[in-house]
């Protein structure tokens, strides 16, 4: 199963790609929802490589997550994939200048089942695909969004 969307946002590339590489405040963000996540690499600078542990809980049980940063090529697309509770997923971002202060990001996720169970729950997350890519394209714009607001004083001083 896919998921693909695409924002264009009111800042740099590498304004955008700062935002979407700040791995230490995505884990603050996901601790925020209840998830515990921790590093597992010795890796000192982010780069191609870096991976994470995770748990939390979904649907009335606790699910661990594998995760590996597979692709990092600043300024333009990151590539993370990882294994949750018999699912593959690989979450692909993809930035493109569109303007000096304009910055196109695609954001996609794959999901493929591995175990009985998890085709089970991808079957039953098909049934409701709709509302998932509704869902889905709402979180991606509004994080555009704050990409674009953290960043709106840097682009357009007030005067």
């Amino acid at each position: 199963m896919k998921f693909k969307t695409r924002e264009d946002i009111e800042a740099t590339l590498e304004q955008v790609f700062e935002a979407v590489s700040d791995f230490d405040g995505i884990e603050r963000a996901a601790m925020r929802r209840g998830a515990e996540v921790t590093r597992t690499d010795n890796l000192t600078s982010p780069g191609q490589g870096m991976t994470w542990h995770a748990s939390f809980p979904f649907r009335n049980r606790t699910r661990t997550a594998d995760m590996l940063l597979k692709t990092y090529e600043a300024p333009h697309q990151i590539e993370l994939f990882s294994k949750v509770s018999g699912i593959e997923a690989t979450v692909e971002v993809e930035l493109m200048s569109l303007s000096r202060n304009r910055t196109r990001m695609t954001m996609s996720i794959d999901m493929r089942p591995k175990t009985i169970p998890a085709r089970l729950l991808l079957q039953s997350m098909k049934l409701a695909r709709a509302s998932l890519v509704k869902r889905y394209r709402k979180r991606v714009a509004n994080y555009a969004q704050s990409i674009e607001s953290r960043y709106r004083t840097t682009v357009h001083p007030i005067r």
